[in-house]
């Protein structure tokens, strides 16, 4: 989003995919883990997700929506300073359209924020519970990685696919389960991390110029355009995930 001035940057997130599939083939899984309050290691138990996963993918939507409205305040903001620059604009023009990218962009980056939070929550959540499924050895990273490796520079290209695909696996009744939509997921995402970078320099410049504001409403497209594929991505993801964990623990729940 840029006002004359800048964009607020956008915190990673996350976010990608699971469409259903009826039959799951291959092999049978190991049976489910051991009843709530019990593990393998006796250090802790099975965690609840279903409330975290209603609440992160609620605030996924959120950003989703907020996304579209940002690029409409790009798009807005490049067209009034253009119209500004034939004399077809005035300068209370200029204001609103700074205005409304503001009403726009703070709350964008406060609900990125969030829903990077509780997708976090999720996720720990969630490949805590995997473990008790099917035991630490079935995962490429220790468990410190699922937060960390969203923050640490390069690996943050790959290791947080790799904890998501675990957990795909791990979390299925049956193994191996196709794992396309966390792949489609997460080649989504990657682009998304390049424009970004490129949305907020570009609105760090002083003095913004027509065509750097027109670069960057048409970057803003492309990018929203990967994020709202993303966010229905992820939503499945989260969903499947949560109902499999839900499904194999539902007989010690009572």
């Amino acid at each position: 989003m840029t006002a004359t001035p800048g964009r607020p940057d956008r915190p990673d997130q996350a976010v990608s995919p699971a469409a259903s599939r009826g039959d799951w083939g291959g092999t049978p899984g190991p049976p489910p883990g051991p009843p709530a309050g019990a593990s393998p290691s006796g250090g802790w138990r099975y965690s609840t997700v279903t409330g975290v996963a209603v609440a992160a993918k609620a605030l996924i939507s959120v950003v989703v929506a907020g996304s579209v409205l940002d690029t409409v305040a790009d798009w807005r903001t490049y067209l009034v300073v253009r119209d500004y620059l034939a004399d077809s604009a005035t300068d209370a023009d200029l204001d609103s359209a700074d205005t409304f990218s503001m009403l726009v962009g703070i709350p964008l980056a406060l609900a990125w924020i969030a829903a990077g939070v509780v997708f976090l929550v999720w996720l720990w959540r969630v490949r805590t519970n995997a473990e008790l499924l099917a035991g630490p050895a079935a995962f490429r990273r220790s468990r410190g990685w699922v937060v960390g490796s969203w923050i640490t520079p390069l690996v943050n290209l790959w290791f947080p696919y790799q904890i998501v695909a675990d957990i795909w696996q791990a979390s299925a009744p049956r193994r191996p389960v196709g794992g396309g939509l966390v792949i489609a997921w997460w080649l989504l995402w990657l682009p998304t991390l390049i424009a970004d970078q490129i949305i907020w320099r570009l609105s760090l410049a002083d003095k913004p110029t027509e065509q750097s504001l027109l670069a960057i409403a048409r970057l803003s497209t492309l990018d929203t355009a990967l994020h709202v594929a993303i966010g229905m991505l992820i939503i499945v993801i989260i969903s499947r995930i949560t109902m499999w964990q839900t499904q194999r623990h539902d007989p010690y729940a009572a």
